[in-house]
């Protein structure tokens, strides 16, 4: 039946039909559903994992959002694993939901399920990471410009390192887009500084664990012993790796100066001690836009291909005044 709506949709379009009724083509692919009246919404979300606090309160903000608002959610863990979302996605196109939302894990191998769900005529949204596929195989995209964090933190420690540091750099995780966005955006900072140096670079994939079993074998190594500056491409990480050089009996945020990205709760306590230096934001809170523009494509209304969400950067001067005020 969508299949059939989807064509008839595409028609219309083709001979200059306009306007915001329903079953209209929302910009980027996939038709607006209208549920049956008095019939909940239905939306499948199929979630990266757990692997950070980041992402505890993006699922939370998410979870909490669908209930109040009356949606059906049916949220899929994915445990970072790629095969996990392609199924719980094959999922949710099986049971004819109405909307499919997801942030991939990684940015490559999502066009066959994608215009898998095309072909049935379910429309998807995608959240905080975007994939390498065709723009008319999603509506659009909600999250934040991983590049210019990226760009945030380098600017940022080129200032506070007067332009001379040899960089160690904990990666998030491979092959996803803001572990490439935030390599990219922070070498683009650096790039017109010569005495900024990365000399060691490797995958934390976005944990805390990862991130101080990394640093641990780092500060044994001889190229350890020349860092004094840290880009994490999470706090996660940052936290992980502070945790190792305390036990290697370093001081953070004095021996070595520490910049990571997403702006949680923790990584503001910590700044607060004295032990990491900055972070950029990344606002997980993502789950009234994601309801938002949802609803907004239900009633025929145009999306923009992207909706980015700003952030901000701080550093320990503001740590303590901004501590209150963070919510994850």
């Amino acid at each position: 039946m969508k299949r059939c709506v989807w064509l008839s949709v595409l028609a219309m379009i083709a001979v200059g039909c306009s306007g915001g009724e329903a079953g209209k083509t929302a910009e980027g692919g996939g038709t607006t559903p209208t549920p049956e009246t008095g019939k909940k919404l239905v939306v499948g979300f199929s979630q990266i994992g757990a692997e950070s606090d980041w992402r505890t309160a993006n699922t939370e903000s998410i979870r909490s959002e669908a209930e109040k608002r009356g949606i059906d959610l049916k949220f899929a863990d994915a445990q970072q694993k790629q095969e996990n979302q392609i199924k719980a996605i094959k999922s949710f196109i099986a049971q004819g939901v109405d909307v499919i939302a997801f942030a991939p894990v990684v940015e490559t191998g999502w066009e066959p399920v994608l215009r898998e769900a095309k072909e049935a005529g379910i429309p998807v949204i995608v959240s905080d990471r975007r994939p390498d596929v065709p723009e008319d195989l999603y509506v659009t995209f909600i999250g934040s410009d991983f590049v210019k964090e990226g760009e945030m933190a380098g600017e940022w420690l080129v200032k506070k390192m007067g332009g001379t540091a040899k960089i160690a750099e904990l990666t998030g995780t491979t092959g996803s887009a803001p572990a490439n966005d935030r390599a990219k955006g922070f070498r683009n900072a650096i790039a017109a500084t010569p005495g900024m140096e990365i000399v060691f670079t490797q995958t934390g994939d976005f944990t805390r664990a990862k991130g101080k079993e990394v640093m641990e074998a780092l500060l044994k190594s001889p190229t350890g012993k020349e860092i004094k500056a840290l880009y994490a491409h999470n706090d996660d990480m940052a936290l992980g790796a502070i945790q190792a050089m305390e036990e290697a009996g370093l001081k953070p945020g004095e021996d070595i100066i520490i910049v990571s990205i997403d702006g949680v709760k923790a990584a503001f306590e910590a700044m607060v001690a004295g032990k990491l230096n900055c972070t950029v934001e990344c606002n997980p809170l993502l789950g009234p836009f994601l309801f938002d523009a949802i609803e907004k494509m239900m009633k025929g209304e145009m999306l923009p291909k992207r909706t980015v969400v700003e952030d901000k950067m701080y550093d320990q001067t503001q740590a303590a005044a901004e501590l209150p005020n963070r919510k994850y």
